[in-house]
């Protein structure tokens, strides 16, 4: 499974407020050249993550970006639900098409409980949660 590289980025900005000082903005060439995204489709995930309400842009000589609410309120199944970018439990992990109770693969039995640990975890984890050292961005 591997998240679309619109949400990947879009958790990976949102990460990179967070453990930033968030009263310092953020200005997307910077945010660009850092995270290594290209800028026009930085600034078009800028666009969402602000039309989502996760982040303020602020305009002018001086302005930039930062959260709208505080790191530990913005959860991963949350960013993830509003690029459309979830768990599709109907989708074959095979890759066979539709796959569920009714339509087995060979992994449909042992596919759902990581699915579900997976589902659990990103309801769980905030932008709070990615703390660590040692973990790129």
């Amino acid at each position: 499974m591997q998240l679309h590289n619109t949400t990947q980025y879009a958790i990976r900005v949102l990460s990179y407020i967070a453990k930033h000082d968030n009263y310092q903005l953020h200005n997307a060439k910077y945010l660009s050249e850092i995270l290594e995204i290209p800028y026009k489709f930085l600034t078009k995930i800028m666009t969402d993550l602000v039309k989502f309400e996760f982040i303020i842009s602020i305009r002018g000589r001086d302005g930039g970006y930062k959260l709208a609410k505080v790191a530990s309120a913005i959860t991963i199944m949350e960013i993830l639900n509003k690029f459309n970018d979830s768990i599709d439990y109907n989708k074959c992990v095979l890759g066979i098409g539709s796959c569920d109770s009714q339509n087995k693969c060979a992994l449909h039995d042992k596919w759902v409980q990581p699915k579900d640990m997976i589902q659990k975890m990103f309801e769980d984890t905030t932008l709070e949660n990615l703390e660590g050292k040692n973990f790129k961005l």
